[in-house]
């Protein structure tokens, strides 16, 4: 069964126009997911609204939204007003511009969408807006309202149809500097960035989104399993300390052996095994010339 659309509207580039819809690329229906019940009886348990003055439950209905406008005194709005408002963007996405993806930071990227045409009549539209932005290379950049707020939002080709992700607003976005500033810089030695490109080397791999498992997922059903057989449940393992890194580059050679590339870092297997982060290592300065002599002779 083909998943619900999130969202139906038009597609608008320029006076040209198609309907189309959203689906959710995200779902969670494999989860495990609990229900809160009474300890004593075992009966599930609702949730109910209660007057926080009187302490009462409200009868059915009686919830309105309020909008605080001072200290206590709130603007009483109905659902059936909140469905009123629209927008352009309510209904329409329009590529009000275009981009190189890689230019939008990651830091921006929020949610995905499936972007289809909605019927038959909107296909031809629908190939010629996706082809076009395939061809330049390009993503459009739009506006969109969902779930009660606009949000800007990023739109490009994928196979056959396309993927719109939703950007976050800038005022939300915490800058780097606000967290990076308090690293402090760090004297690098060559050699042992050397050590750390082998070791990245002799780990590369190619992304495949099917070998990710939810572990921890597994160790929930795995509670689960126990407690419906009536056993206790498994005991947690206790996670691998992390050995007492005495000396960066020893823990790096040791890192590259383990991986299998040991015979990658001959020239560093001559630095005595008490070389700091920042002092040269024997054959260090052998080392940063040849590799200055290989980007000379690069360039």
């Amino acid at each position: 069964m083909a998943p619900r659309p999130a969202w139906k509207g038009y597609l608008k580039l320029s006076l040209v126009t198609c309907a189309i819809e959203l689906t959710n690329v995200v779902t969670h229906a494999e989860k495990v997911s609990f229900r809160i019940l009474n300890r004593k009886t075992g009966n599930t348990v609702k949730r109910i609204y209660v007057d926080a003055e009187t302490g009462k439950p409200l009868e059915e209905g009686d919830e309105i939204k309020g909008y605080e406008v001072s200290d206590g005194d709130f603007v009483h709005v109905e659902e059936d007003e909140i469905e009123a408002v629209e927008i352009e963007s309510s209904h329409t996405l329009g590529l009000d511009g275009f981009v190189e993806k890689s230019s939008i930071q990651q830091i921006y990227l929020d949610t995905p969408y499936y972007v289809s045409p909605a019927d038959e009549v909107s296909q031809e539209a629908f190939a010629v807006i996706r082809d076009a932005m395939a061809a330049k290379k390009m993503a459009g950049l739009a506006r969109i309202v969902l779930y009660n707020r606009e949000r800007p939002v990023v739109i490009e080709p994928l196979g056959k149809g396309m993927v719109m992700t939703t950007l976050r607003y800038d005022d939300t976005v915490r800058r780097p500097s606000t967290v990076f500033d308090e690293i402090k810089a760090a004297k690098t030695d060559d050699e042992m960035i050397d050590l750390a490109e082998h070791i990245i080397d002799s780990k590369k791999t190619k992304f495949d989104a099917s070998k990710f498992d939810d572990r921890y997922e597994d160790a929930l059903l795995e509670l689960i399993r126990a407690k419906k057989a009536g056993k206790k449940a498994p005991k947690a393992k206790a996670p691998p300390k992390p050995s007492n890194v005495v000396n960066l580059f020893d823990a790096l050679k040791k890192s590259l052996s383990a991986e299998g590339g040991g015979k990658a870092g001959k020239s560093s297997s001559k630095a005595p095994g008490r070389t700091k982060a920042k002092a040269a290592a024997p054959g260090h300065n052998r080392h940063r010339s040849h590799r200055q002599h290989r980007s000379r002779k690069s360039a």
